[in-house]
C-alpha cells in the first residue's frame, strides 16, 4: 500500500513543476485525495458492499471535486491535476500512468445496465481540460486528447484527437507512443501547436504573408532605383510613373539585380 502511495506521489513531482515537495503533494493535491480514497470505495463495490463503496465515493467527491465511480478501475500513477469537476463512469477504466485534466468527463451513451458503457483508457493517455470520451471504446496507449475534445470513437495508440466532434491525427512516431523518447514522453495539456492543424495551417498563411512582404519590399526598391535613375534617360518620365507604365524589361533586369 504504501509502495503505492509513494508511487502516486513521486508522478506528481515528475509531472507537476508546481509541486514543491512530497509534503505539499501529500496535503494540498486532491488528485491525490481522490486516487487514494477510490482504493477503499472500489474495494467495497468490489466485495459487495455497494453502498459504502457509493458513500465513500460521494464523501471523496464532496472533499476533492472530483466524481470516480467505485466501480472504475484506475491503474497506478494515475495523475488528475487541478481536476475539479472530473466525472469518471461506473464501467470506465484508466490505465497506468495516465494524467486527466480537469473538467474531464469519462461518460457513457448508453442506458443499458451490465454494459461496457464508459471508456478504457491505455497506459500513458493525456486527457485535457474539458475533454468529454463518450463511449464504451478503447484509447489507445500513449493517445491523446486535445481541450474540449469530443471523443465518440476509438483513438488508436499514440494518435491525436482534437476538435467537435474529435478528429484523429496519427501519431508522427508510428504506431505508439511508446516509440517516444522517455524524457518527452509526457506534454502539459497534451496538445501542442505541432499537433493541431488548424495551428499548422495559420502558420503555413502567417510564413506565406511575411514572404509576400519581403516581396513588395523589393518590388519597391526597384521602383525606387528607377525613379533615382530617371534623369540619365533609361527611365520612362515621372508621368508615366504615375500611371503605372513601367518598362517590364528594364523593372525585371533590376529586380533581377
Amino acid at each position: 500500500m504504501f509502495s503505492r502511495l509513494r508511487s502516486d506521489i513521486q508522478c506528481i513531482l515528475d509531472r507537476d513543476p508546481a509541486a514543491r515537495s512530497t509534503w505539499e503533494v501529500i496535503t494540498c493535491y486532491p488528485g491525490l485525495h481522490a486516487v487514494v480514497l477510490h482504493r477503499p470505495a472500489h474495494w467495497c463495490w468490489t466485495h459487495g458492499f455497494k453502498w459504502l463503496g457509493r458513500f465513500i465515493s460521494h464523501v471523496s467527491r464532496w472533499l476533492t471535486g472530483i466524481e470516480i465511480h467505485p466501480g472504475a478501475k484506475l491503474g497506478e500513477r494515475v495523475f488528475f491535476d487541478h481536476a475539479m469537476g472530473v466525472v469518471v463512469g461506473e464501467t470506465a477504466e484508466i490505465g497506468d500512468g495516465c494524467t486527466i485534466y480537469q473538467g474531464v468527463t469519462l461518460g457513457g451513451t448508453s442506458l443499458y445496465k451490465g454494459t461496457k458503457r464508459h471508456p478504457t483508457l491505455g497506459k500513458d493517455v493525456v486527457v485535457s481540460a474539458g475533454a468529454k470520451v463518450l463511449g464504451g471504446f478503447v484509447v489507445g496507449d500513449g493517445a491523446k486528447i486535445g481541450s474540449n475534445a469530443v471523443v465518440i470513437k476509438p483513438v488508436p495508440a499514440g494518435a491525436t484527437a482534437v476538435g467537435i466532434p474529435a478528429r484523429i491525427l496519427p501519431s508522427k512516431q508510428g504506431a505508439s507512443a511508446d516509440a517516444t523518447p522517455e524524457a518527452n514522453k509526457f506534454s502539459a495539456y497534451g496538445v501542442t501547436l505541432e499537433d493541431d492543424p488548424v495551428g499548422q495551417a495559420l502558420k503555413g498563411l502567417i510564413s506565406s504573408a511575411s514572404s509576400q512582404e519581403h516581396q513588395i519590399a523589393l518590388l519597391w526598391q526597384a521602383i525606387e532605383q528607377l525613379a533615382a535613375r530617371a534623369p540619365d534617360g533609361n527611365c520612362v518620365p515621372k508621368e508615366a510613373q504615375r500611371e503605372g507604365c513601367f518598362e517590364a524589361g528594364k523593372l525585371n533586369d533590376l529586380v533581377g539585380k
